[in-house]
């Protein structure tokens, strides 16, 4: 894992980074669909970039924080080229330097070079005024949890919670480019009760960053439920590589959008019994449901809240039928297609998962 590693004393004064992060609202441009997505019947404003530029990395959270709060406005759209990949476009355009920001009115491919401050308030009112939409730009909320002298022990040392802290410093470039990432892995596992995404700005909490042996930036720690000591995460820094890390170490299983796998709520010692559940003649299945109960019983955590679900499962098929798993996965798969909310979600898929077992 690449690390900036200065000495951070060196670097004690210099400005903190206010980084926030989003969701990827921001429509990706190409040789292929450019002339589809702008010039058509609505403005867009594009940000021409090289992936390496130091100052296109300053202007992405910031050109992201614009995509969210435009992502709804049918009049505008918010794009952006990478000009390493895509260099027709970019030559076509006139782009020799980036981050080049350019307005293409609707309906037009000739630009209007955008030259005011690179915030996400001053593109806004530069798009609002040339696009006449009238959209102001969102709040946004962080899920990392900000660590503390104060908190970090209550937090990270909690032995009920699974905790995965980045020790970064302000002026660091690897941690300017992790913050995006790193705020979709917390959105990810916020609904996770017993899994805590963090990070500690080690400038300012210097002895702590010390006790954990911490001396480039980022750093990140796990520090699981069994194990406060904390262990060093040297794995990849996609999305996927971090979601993949933290469900095999906390038992979890969502993907990078923070939806339940289909292998969650899935206890394999419950699988076998329900294998012979099925199997079995009306006769026998109580006999066989008496021992579903009993291995629920032995079951703790979220384990015993799943084992509760298969119960309930088990009983009605032995009141509706074999047809019930196979018509309830159904009627749950049209609700989980409908605009509900995560919790409800979450709810409808366990009950899926384990119903498939029966079906």
């Amino acid at each position: 894992m690449e690390r900036c590693n200065q000495i951070w004393y060196a670097f004690g004064t210099m400005a903190l980074l206010a980084v926030s992060a989003l969701a990827d609202d921001v429509v990706v441009l190409t040789e292929d669909n450019f002339e589809k997505e702008v010039g058509q019947d609505k403005g867009a404003l594009v940000e021409f970039y090289a992936p390496w530029c130091g100052h296109c990395k300053k202007l992405a959270p910031e050109y992201e924080k614009l995509g969210s709060s435009f992502k709804k406005a049918k009049a505008v759209l918010i794009g952006k080229v990478d000009c390493d990949e895509h260099k027709g476009v970019c030559s076509k355009y006139g782009v020799s330097g980036y981050p080049t920001l350019q307005w293409f009115p609707k309906g037009s491919l000739e630009p209007k070079k955008y030259e005011g401050p690179r915030t996400a308030e001053a593109l806004a009112e530069f798009v609002n005024n040339e696009g006449g939409s009238n959209v102001k730009i969102a709040a946004v909320t962080s899920s990392v949890v900000v660590l503390t002298a104060d908190n970090f022990n209550d937090i990270v040392l909690d032995e009920n919670k699974d905790v995965l802290v980045e020790f970064y410093a302000p002026w660091c470039g690897h941690c300017k480019n992790l913050a995006p990432i790193y705020e979709k892995v917390a959105t990810a596992f916020k609904s996770e009760e017993d899994v805590v995404v963090a990070n500690l700005e080690a400038d300012k909490y210097r002895d702590l960053a010390e006790k954990y042996g911490v001396s480039g930036f980022p750093t990140l720690k796990f520090f699981p439920k069994g194990n406060k000591a904390g262990e060093e995460y040297e794995g990849g820094r996609d999305l996927d590589d971090f979601v993949a890390f933290i469900n095999e170490k906390a038992g979890t299983s969502r993907d990078g959008k923070g939806q339940l796998t289909s292998k969650a709520g899935i206890v394999e010692s419950l699988d076998a019994l329900v294998k012979e559940f099925v199997a079995a003649g009306d006769d026998e299945k109580k006999a066989v449901f008496s021992r579903i109960e009993e291995e629920v019983e032995k079951l703790k955590g979220s384990t015993a809240r799943h084992g509760k679900i298969y119960l309930k499962a088990a009983k009605t098929c032995m009141v509706k039928g074999a047809g019930y798993a196979k018509n309830e996965i159904e009627r749950l798969q049209r609700m989980l297609e409908k605009s509900i909310s995560p919790a409800k979600a979450d709810e409808f898929t366990l009950k899926k998962n384990i119903l498939s077992t029966f079906a």
